[in-house]
């Protein structure tokens, strides 16, 4: 069994609840917009296990350092995760065709910084977007995901809400 902390649109922005959360997580997937290096070099503290693919806003060394997409297999779950992905009947160009060609158990992906965990049928893919954990954006409330793999299936996931209180104001831009 594996619990894996997923979040997504960072855009530079660090906030010490992630390591909270994901402290006790196998594994740390970040589906892009990252921001900065200095996001990944503070997950890669929290759990040395990360799986990164870079977003439409990330720069060079972020992108020579990650892929667009990446296509795994962890606890017997194949996974495709990529930043601009889309959802079921709205999924971004080229991307149902690739479900088709590699039939993941899930797909993850971010961009629109909208929470979604909904299945598509058709492809026999969960799909999950982790909505945005950063700042930027129009985005309300800041989300992260985690999920349970177990033995090739996906047994739990949940939302985590990150509202702006006293506690923790803000955060802080990493550059």
């Amino acid at each position: 069994m594996k619990k894996i902390g997923i979040l997504s649109d960072t855009h530079s922005w660090w906030d010490d609840r992630y390591a909270q959360y994901f402290s006790d997580c196998d594994e740390i997937w970040h589906a892009g917009d990252i921001g900065c290096e200095a996001v990944i070099d503070r997950l890669a503290q929290v759990c040395p296990v990360l799986r990164v693919v870079y977003g439409n806003v990330d720069g060079g060394n972020l992108r020579r350092r990650f892929k667009e997409m990446e296509i795994f297999t962890t606890e017997g779950v194949k996974v495709v995760m990529t930043h601009i992905g889309g959802y079921p009947g709205k999924y971004a160009p080229g991307i149902r065709s690739r479900l088709q060609l590699s039939q993941p158990q899930v797909m993850v992906c971010g961009h629109s910084h909208i929470l979604k965990i909904m299945p598509d049928r058709s492809l026999g893919v969960l799909v999950v977007n982790p909505g945005a954990a950063g700042r930027q954006g129009w985005q309300v409330v800041r989300t992260l995901v985690t999920l349970t793999l177990d033995n090739g299936r996906v047994t739990h996931a949940q939302v985590i809400e990150l509202a702006d209180d006293k506690q923790h104001p803000q955060g802080r831009q990493l550059s």
